[in-house]
C-alpha cells in the first residue's frame, strides 16, 4: 500500500486516503508520510481533525499546527497561503470525513496557490476535489483455513501479528502454538482484518480464552447492529464487533463509555471524576472504570491523557445520545472547563501560570467542545462570553489565533445583547484581540460601547481596562503622549484596586510609551517595578514579555548590550510558549542592536527572520506605527551600507531559514547554516533508536504521534528526544530535523 501510494503522488499533488472507520487509514498515512519525507525538505506536517466541529476553523487550525500563531483579522488562507507559497511541503489532513467541504475548499486553495505543495487526506469519503487521486484502504491480510499452520507461519498474515502484538500487550504470556493458531486465524477472518476490531478482540485474552472469543464474535457477527446499520459489510463487522466489547462491559463501565464521549482530544482522570461522576456512578469509582475501559482497549493513554479512537468515540457518542443524559453531561464539561478557565485567569500573575498555560494548551479540543456547545444551546452565549474573556491573556498561545477568538466573541455578542456583566467583559477582551490584529479602528469602537455600558451600572474595574486600552489606541496611532498619560492613569487605578495583573500589565506598555516619547528616566523606573513585580510572584511568562519592554527602551537609550542581554532572556522563554508575536518583536529589535553595533550582515539577516516572524502572525510591523518608524530608519541605513544586492541576500536568508533557525541565531546558538553543517556529530552518536526518533521528528511527527509509530509510551519518546539534544548539542526540533536531512 506504502508503493501504491508513493506512485500516485509521484503525478498527483492530492492523494486522499478513503476507507471505513477502524480501517487503518492514519496508520498508512503515518508510514507512507515517513516513506516520503526527504522528498519534503521544509517538512511533513501533520493536522488531526477528529476534534474540529467548526468548518469555519479548519484553516487556522492547519495554520496553529504548522506554528503559524495567526493574529491577523484576514483569512487564514492568506497566511498560510504566504507561508506555503515557495516552500516543499506535504500536508497530512488526518479524519476529514465530517468537515468535507471546508477541507475542500482549503484544498484547493492552498493547492492553486502553494505550488509545490502536496497533500495526503484521510476520510471516509473522497473530498470531491479535481485532481484527487484515491487510496482505498484494504483490510490486513488473514489466513485461509489451513494456511495457519504453525506458530512460526503467522508473521506471514499482518492480521494474526497484529492480534497476537495486542494480546501480548494484554496478556505478556500470551503466545500462538498449535492449540489455538486456528482459532486465531477464525478470528481474524471473522473480523474481515479490520485493525480497530482485531485489536477489540485481542485485549479479551485476559480473561478470555482464544477458543471463548471465536465462539463469542460468531455469535455477535450473526446478529444485527444495534443503532445506525453501515451499508458496507466491513463497517457492519467493525460495528459488530464495538457491540460485542460493549456487551462484554459491566453496566457502570457502559454507562462511563458513553459518557466520556463528551471529551474532544482526551481527558484526565480528573476531567472524568468532575464531569462522569453522578447519577450511578461515585467519585471514587471513576479510576476503576477508567482502568477496566484501558484494559478492554476501548482507551489508550497517552503522555497526558486518555483518549478514545474515532469510532469507539463515535459509538459511545451514538449511546451518550441515545441515554436521554447528554445535555446534562454537556452541561457539566462545559462548566468544568469555565472553572478551569477562571481559575486560570486568577492564576495569571503567579508561579503557576506556566502549568496552566502548559494545561490549556493540552485541553484545546475541549475548550473548542464547550465553546460550542456554548453557543449551540439556547441561551449559552452568555456562558459563551465568560469562557473566552476568562482566557484572554492565554488565548493566543493556546489556540493561536486571534481571529478564533474574536469569531466566538462576535457570535456570542450578537446574540447577547443586554447589557450584562459576561457582555461588558467580552467588549474590551474583543477590543484587545482586534488591538492585537492591528484591527485599532474596531477596537476603538468596541471601547466606546464597553466604556457607556460599564458607566450604566458603576463598573469601575472595566472602566479601568477601557482607559488602559484607549490607550494602546492611541499609541498605535502614533500619539504617545496621550497614551502615557493615560496609561498612567490607569495604573493608579490597578494599584488602588489592589489589581496586581492590571497594574503588571499598564507597567509594560508604560515602559513602551515612555521610551517612544525619549523620557527614559520614567521608562527606567517602570521598567524597574514591572520586572521587581514578576519576580516577586515568579510569574516568568509575563516576565518575558516585560523583559522585551526594557529591553526596546534600553536600545532607544542607546545601551545596546543591555537591550540585547535582556531581549535574549525573554526571546527563550517566547520560544517555549510559542509567543509569535514576542518572538517577531525581539527579532525585531535585536536586528536594530546589530546594526548599531555596525554588524551589518547579522542584523540584515535578523531583519529577514522578523519579516517571517511577523508574517507568521499575520500582521506586520508596518501597521505599529511608533515601532514602524524605527524598523524603516533601520532598513534605509544597511541598505544605504550593504548596498541594494547585498543587502536582498542577506535579508532572503534570514527569511528562509524559519522561525526556530533565526531564534537559535539570535541566540547565537548557530551560526550561518554553512558552518552549523560541518560542525554537527556524525550518525553514530545516537543509538538505533534515537536514529529512529530523530527520522520521525524530521517528519514533523508530534511526541504521540512518533510513539504510536514505534509502539512505545509518549514519556519514552519525550526521553529519547531529550537525549538525542544532549548529544548533538541542540535545543530545538528544527535543529534535529535539519541534521537528519545533511546526514543523507
Amino acid at each position: 500500500m506504502v508503493a501504491d501510494a508513493r506512485q500516485l503522488m509521484s503525478t498527483a499533488r492530492l492523494l486522499t486516503i478513503i476507507g471505513p472507520g477502524g480501517i487503518g487509514k492514519t496508520r498508512l498515512a503515518l508510514r507512507v508520510a515517513t516513506e516520503v519525507r526527504r522528498v519534503f525538505p521544509d517538512g511533513v506536517w501533520f493536522v488531526d481533525l477528529s476534534g474540529l466541529s467548526d468548518a469555519e476553523l479548519v484553516g487556522r487550525a492547519v495554520a496553529v499546527e504548522l506554528g503559524l500563531r495567526d493574529q491577523s483579522d484576514g483569512p487564514s488562507i492568506d497566511v498560510l497561503s504566504d507561508h506555503l507559497a515557495d516552500r516543499r511541503i506535504l500536508l497530512v489532513l488526518d479524519n476529514c470525513e465530517h468537515l468535507l467541504d471546508a477541507v475542500a475548499m482549503l484544498a484547493t486553495k492552498l493547492l492553486g496557490r502553494a505550488v509545490r505543495l502536496k497533500i495526503v487526506a484521510t476520510s471516509r469519503h473522497p473530498l470531491g476535489v479535481e485532481g484527487e487521486q484515491l487510496l482505498p484502504v484494504p483490510p490486513l491480510t488473514t489466513p485461509g483455513p489451513g494456511e495457519l499452520s504453525s506458530a512460526d507461519s503467522f508473521a506471514r498474515f499482518e492480521a494474526v501479528t497484529l492480534f497476537a502484538d495486542r494480546a501480548r500487550a494484554a496478556r505478556p504470556t500470551f503466545a500462538i502454538d498449535p492449540s489455538n493458531c486456528e482459532q486465531v486465524a477464525l478470528i481474524c477472518r471473522r473480523l474481515a482484518g479490520i485493525p480497530l476490531a482485531i485489536e477489540l478482540a485481542a485485549a479479551q485474552v485476559r480473561v478470555l480464552s482464544v477458543e471463548q472469543i471465536s465462539n463469542r464474535l460468531g455469535d455477535c457477527l450473526e446478529l444485527p447492529t444495534r443503532g445506525r446499520l453501515a451499508v458496507a459489510p466491513r463497517q457492519r463487522t467493525l460495528r459488530a464487533s464495538i457491540n460485542w466489547s460493549f456487551d462484554l462491559c459491566s453496566p457502570q463501565e457502559r454507562t462511563m463509555w458513553a459518557r466520556l464521549s463528551v471529551f474532544a482530544g482526551g481527558f484526565d482522570l480528573e476531567d472524568a471524576e468532575q464531569v462522569c461522576s453522578g447519577e450511578g456512578i461515585e467519585r471514587q469509582d471513576v479510576f476503576d472504570l477508567v482502568v477496566a475501559l484501558v484494559d478492554k482497549s476501548v482507551l489508550h493513554r497517552d503522555e497526558h491523557h486518555y483518549v478514545q479512537l474515532e469510532p469507539i468515540h463515535e459509538y459511545g457518542a451514538e449511546l451518550l445520545a441515545q441515554s436521554g443524559d447528554e445535555a446534562r453531561l454537556r452541561r457539566r464539561h462545559r462548566d468544568w472547563y469555565r472553572q478551569q478557565a477562571a481559575q486560570a485567569d486568577a492564576a495569571w500573575l503567579g508561579p503557576d501560570q506556566m502549568r496552566w498555560l502548559a494545561r490549556l494548551q493540552r485541553e484545546v479540543g475541549n475548550l473548542r467542545t464547550a465553546l460550542a456547545f456554548c453557543l449551540a444551546e439556547p441561551g449559552g452565549s452568555g456562558a459563551a462570553l465568560e469562557l473566552v474573556s476568562r482566557l484572554w491573556n492565554y488565548w493566543i498561545f493556546v489556540f493561536g489565533s486571534y481571529a478564533e477568538g474574536r469569531h466566538y466573541l462576535d457570535v456570542a455578542l450578537a446574540r447577547e445583547t443586554s447589557p450584562s456583566p459576561e457582555r461588558i467583559n467580552a467588549l474590551w477582551v474583543n477590543a484587545w484581540f482586534a488591538l492585537r490584529q492591528g484591527d485599532i479602528e474596531v477596537a476603538a469602537r468596541l471601547l466606546n460601547e464597553c466604556g457607556l455600558l460599564a458607566r450604566s451600572v458603576d463598573d469601575t474595574q472595566t472602566l479601568v481596562r477601557v482607559t488602559h486600552f484607549t490607550a494602546l489606541v492611541a499609541f498605535f496611532r502614533g500619539k504617545v503622549r496621550d497614551a502615557v498619560m493615560l496609561l498612567e492613569e490607569a495604573n493608579d487605578r490597578y494599584r488602588a484596586e489592589a489589581d496586581l495583573a492590571g497594574s503588571w500589565m499598564a507597567l509594560c506598555h508604560l515602559v513602551m510609551a515612555t521610551s517612544t516619547a525619549g523620557d527614559h528616566e520614567r521608562a527606567h523606573s517602570y521598567g524597574t517595578e514591572c520586572l521587581a513585580l514578576c519576580e516577586a510572584y515568579s510569574a516568568y511568562l509575563s516576565r518575558s514579555n516585560a523583559l522585551w519592554a526594557v529591553g526596546y527602551g534600553r536600545w532607544l537609550q542607546g545601551d545596546q548590550r543591555h537591550a540585547a542581554a535582556l531581549i535574549a532572556d525573554g526571546l527563550r522563554v517566547m520560544r517555549k510558549t510559542r509567543d509569535a508575536w514576542g518572538v517577531a518583536e525581539c527579532l525585531e529589535v535585536l536586528a536594530w542592536v546589530a546594526a548599531a553595533d555596525g554588524d551589518d550582515d547579522r542584523a540584515t539577516r535578523l531583519l529577514g527572520a522578523a519579516r517571517a516572524a511577523w508574517r507568521s502572525t499575520g500582521t506586520s510591523i508596518p501597521g505599529l506605527r511608533p515601532l514602524a518608524a524605527c524598523h524603516d530608519r533601520c532598513e534605509t541605513a544597511l541598505r544605504a551600507r550593504l548596498g541594494d544586492r547585498a543587502f536582498a541576500d542577506a535579508l532572503r536568508a534570514g527569511e528562509e531559514g524559519g522561525v526556530d533557525d533565526a531564534v537559535a541565531y539570535a541566540l547565537d546558538e548557530s551560526t550561518t547554516r554553512e558552518v552549523t553543517r560541518t560542525a554537527r556529530p556524525a550518525q553514530d552518536a545516537l543509538t538505533p533508536r534515537e536514529r529512529q526518533v530523530a527520522e520521525l521528528i524530521a517528519q514533523g511527527m508530534k511526541n504521540k504521534d512518533i510513539a504510536a509509530t514505534l509502539v512505545i509510551a509518549s514519556r519514552t519518546a519525550e526521553g529519547h528526544i531529550e537525549h538525542i539534544m544532549q548529544k548533538l548539542g541542540f535545543t530545538s526540533r528544527s535543529q534535529i530535523a535539519r541534521w537528519v536531512t545533511e546526514q543523507k
